[in-house]
């Protein structure tokens, strides 16, 4: 497969309930993974790709990103696209590599990686049975066009952000509840008094977010 990933592979024959998650700027494959043993006691089949985009972050270490970030200015299309390329043939190649119970696929996305995942969910809507956003952002010149996007018949949405994230201000995440009501998803929102991360009390409303759709969910059609 063309992009490095890590997985947890829960045990059993499968098909599993899958969630693929995006890590943030500067974070690797195993980012995300961690959180697999938390979610349904490690239930899931998780899987995590990396981004191709190179970032030094200190000393002999190296993270990688989806896209190349520039302060106060919005993703450059080209380099956008191409990850979004990438992330579609991963999941392509993921379904038939894995056991995943396509019916059950749910996109977890943490700050640039929830762009990321936006413009998943916004462009294959019906490909997906949940999507959770962390502490992201959503653009939506880029993630997908108004008439694309205009229809996500109620795909389950979950939102959350700190209320004290000194990267990406609550605010940005409050503007994507509302743009995504606006194409028909079923959005909850959660803000928690924490910063740019994942806290207990968020990991715990997470969890319950995707038992609910993809332990038991309801088949919509």
């Amino acid at each position: 497969m063309q992009l490095v990933h890590a997985l947890h592979e829960p045990t059993g024959g499968g098909p599993h309930p899958t969630i693929v998650a995006l890590h943030g700027w500067g974070a690797n494959a195993l980012d995300l993974l961690g959180l697999a043993p938390y979610l349904d006691g490690g239930a899931y089949l998780v899987l995590c790709p990396q981004g191709a985009v190179s970032v030094p972050v200190g000393p002999g270490v190296q993270g990688f990103g989806w896209f190349p970030i520039s302060m106060g200015a919005p993703p450059d299309r080209d380099a956008f696209e191409a990850a979004y390329g990438d992330l579609d043939a991963f999941l392509t190649e993921a379904i038939h590599r894995y056991p995943v119970a396509r019916e059950k696929l749910a996109l977890l996305g943490f700050s640039q990686g929830g762009v990321m995942a936006y413009a998943l969910a916004l462009r294959q809507p019906g490909r997906f049975a949940a999507v959770a956003a962390l502490s992201t952002w959503l653009v939506p010149g880029l993630v997908g066009s108004p008439d694309a996007a205009a229809d996500l018949n109620h795909l389950p949405v979950l939102v959350q952000h700190g209320a004290s994230d000194p990267m990406i201000p609550a605010a940005r995440g409050r503007e994507a509840v509302e743009q995504l009501r606006t194409w028909k998803a079923d959005v909850t929102y959660r803000e928690y008094e924490m910063g740019h991360e994942i806290s207990g009390a968020s990991l715990r409303d997470l969890g319950d977010f995707l038992h609910t759709r993809l332990v038991s969910p309801i088949v919509r059609v």
